[in-house]
């Protein structure tokens, strides 16, 4: 009896507490030098020609982006969240996962190299979280993709195809170039309201056998509201 009467408690205890709804990410009001805000959220590093931008992307901004993919409700093949779908009983919907866009405008450099997969997010609370390749998000689509064949054989290779056109390339970008693409990481835990998105290593000067011989290191900080209740803020019901 008293093992029952302390689960009943701490089920009252959990209720009582609710739960965790977090808002976007924007830009944290202290950066680090040389970085500029924009109105749309977006940080941006430059050096000289050289410009390297962050943004993070809410859910709404890419079931836009990839309308096309993001009105099938569960089937639904925008690969970065969970299209229009909505948890049975709910009336807003979790982040599948947390989603960055980044850009580099080459003015400045014969040629600028960044490797996307050693991009990482360490939080204030001493969270971290690393970018997810490409092979990674493949293999947690191919888990929906029952028998390889049919339907959802066919949404599976819809959801790789995107990826592999809009995740951001480990390719160079030549001086007179720009090149821009997504940067995925596992969805954010509760807790977590600022973040420092690290882009670490990026290689603006090279010697005679294509080896970086300097590179710039950059960090990017974001903050975000979490509310507490046992229904989402009005600004978030209903929100993709």
């Amino acid at each position: 009896m008293r093992a029952g009467y302390l689960a009943g408690l701490a089920a009252l205890v959990l209720c009582a507490c609710g739960r965790y709804f977090p808002g976007p990410l924007h830009p944290a009001e202290q950066q680090n030098p040389g970085m500029q805000v924009s109105d749309d959220g977006t940080v941006t590093y430059t050096r000289g020609r050289l410009a390297v931008s962050l943004r993070p992307m809410t859910d709404d901004q890419l079931n836009r982006q990839f309308s096309k993919y993001s009105t099938a409700g569960g089937k639904s093949t925008n690969p970065y969240t969970y299209g229009n779908w909505t948890p049975m009983g709910e009336t807003w919907t979790p982040s599948r996962f947390t989603v960055f866009w980044l850009k580099i405008s080459n003015y400045e450099y014969p040629k600028v190299r960044l490797d996307p997969t050693r991009i990482t997010i360490q939080t204030t609370n001493r969270r971290r979280y690393r970018a997810l390749r490409l092979d990674e998000l493949s293999e947690y689509y191919r888990a929906y993709a029952l028998g390889l064949a049919g339907n959802a054989w066919a949404r599976f290779q819809e959801q790789v195809d995107i990826l592999r056109r809009t995740l951001y390339a480990d390719a160079p970008v030549f001086s007179g170039q720009e090149a821009e693409g997504y940067i995925a990481f596992p969805p954010l835990d509760e807790d977590v309201v600022q973040l420092t998105v690290t882009v670490p290593d990026i290689a603006v000067r090279f010697n005679y056998a294509d080896e970086p011989v300097e590179t710039v290191d950059l960090q990017y900080i974001f903050a975000r509201d979490v509310a507490r209740g046992m229904q989402p803020p009005a600004q978030l019901s209903g929100t993709k």
